[in-house]
């Protein structure tokens, strides 16, 4: 201000703003973005060196790279973007979720899936526990009871040809997930999970490796501590 040679007045003034306005902004109190634009013109000077919390701020609100893509729900997903997404694995392919159901229905991913196999990629499914304690509350979150176990038994008989094959490996869990994910290499679709909506109706995050994967690492522990406590199961 004093190399602008402006008073507060003189601000309040050219900004059609009450002087105590002026006095808060000088206390440390952040304008409104039009207001910064109209401030820092007045002053000569880039808003960022009137305000260096703006770098920080920005650096906070932009997408990490790690983050491809972004579903408003997992229904959004399309059956070609599910097929190459596993299509495009060369070594792992990871499942994990309740049921899965959407995916053992799909005969063109199963038959994907098999032929993933074949190819020698390692695949690893892991389902609820049917009978599971976790399994059935959260059967009970979603409004559907005892449909979760029988969702989780028709994906069972629907993928006991894939699991038959070497390669491949299912377990039974009885977690309580706070997200499903699906994982092709490095990349991953984590289905969020909320209290009394169906997964499907959830918004699904698509990561990607990157530079710096912190997200992505996170996840993997997560996939890979449920698979360890999981139990081998042959369908």
């Amino acid at each position: 201000m004093y190399d602008a040679d402006l008073t507060e007045l003189d601000l309040s003034v050219k900004l059609s703003v009450d002087p105590k306005t002026v006095r808060n902004w000088m206390r440390g109190q952040l304008p409104h973005p039009h207001r910064r634009e109209a401030l820092a013109r007045l002053l000569g000077a880039e808003a960022e060196a009137i305000w260096p919390e703006l770098s920080a701020l920005a650096t906070a609100t932009t997408r990490p790279a790690e983050i491809a893509g972004v579903y408003p729900r997992r229904s959004a997903i399309s059956q070609t973007s599910w097929l190459s997404f596993f299509g495009a694995a060369e070594s792992e392919i990871g499942i994990l979720a309740y049921s899965a159901l959407f995916l053992a229905e799909d005969a063109r991913i199963v038959r994907l899936l098999s032929e993933k196999c074949e190819a020698g990629v390692q695949i690893k499914i892991a389902l609820g526990c049917p009978d599971g304690e976790n399994i059935a509350q959260r059967g009970a979150e979603e409004e559907i009871g005892e449909s979760m176990g029988a969702k989780i038994r028709n994906s069972l008989a629907l993928l006991s040809s894939l699991v038959q094959r070497d390669g491949v490996e299912l377990k039974l869990h009885d977690t309580v997930l706070y997200n499903s994910m699906y994982r092709a290499d490095d990349q991953l679709l984590v289905n969020q999970h909320a209290y009394g909506v169906p997964a499907a109706s959830s918004p699904v995050y698509h990561y990607r490796h990157s530079g710096d994967s912190e997200m992505l690492r996170s996840y993997f522990a997560s996939f890979d501590a449920i698979w360890a406590k999981g139990v081998p199961s042959r369908g």
